[in-house]
């Protein structure tokens, strides 16, 4: 299996509070996206989750294609992939 996985093709949409650290999967395989759940860890491969924080609370848009290159937001990647 080809790591990361698109776990779909648009970003979730999410509400972050500030001072809450998340984890942000990176491998796509998380049942619980787009946040981590370490199914990661039953691939046998050395993908971790991405630790992150924001310092507004808001809705946030974060990547689901796993091809961002502003992880863990996304950046609208989804759309040039096939």
């Amino acid at each position: 299996m080809k790591l990361p996985v698109k776990a779909d093709n648009k970003p979730a949409k999410v509400k972050l509070e500030p001072g809450t650290e998340y984890k942000w999967c990176t491998c796509g395989l998380a049942k619980t996206q787009p946040f981590c759940d370490h199914s990661h860890r039953e691939t046998l491969t050395n993908m971790k989750s991405l630790r992150f924080t924001v310092e507004t609370a808001d809705d946030y848009y974060l990547c689901q294609c796993k091809q961002t290159k502003t992880p863990p937001f996304c950046d609208g990647t989804h759309n040039t992939l096939k």
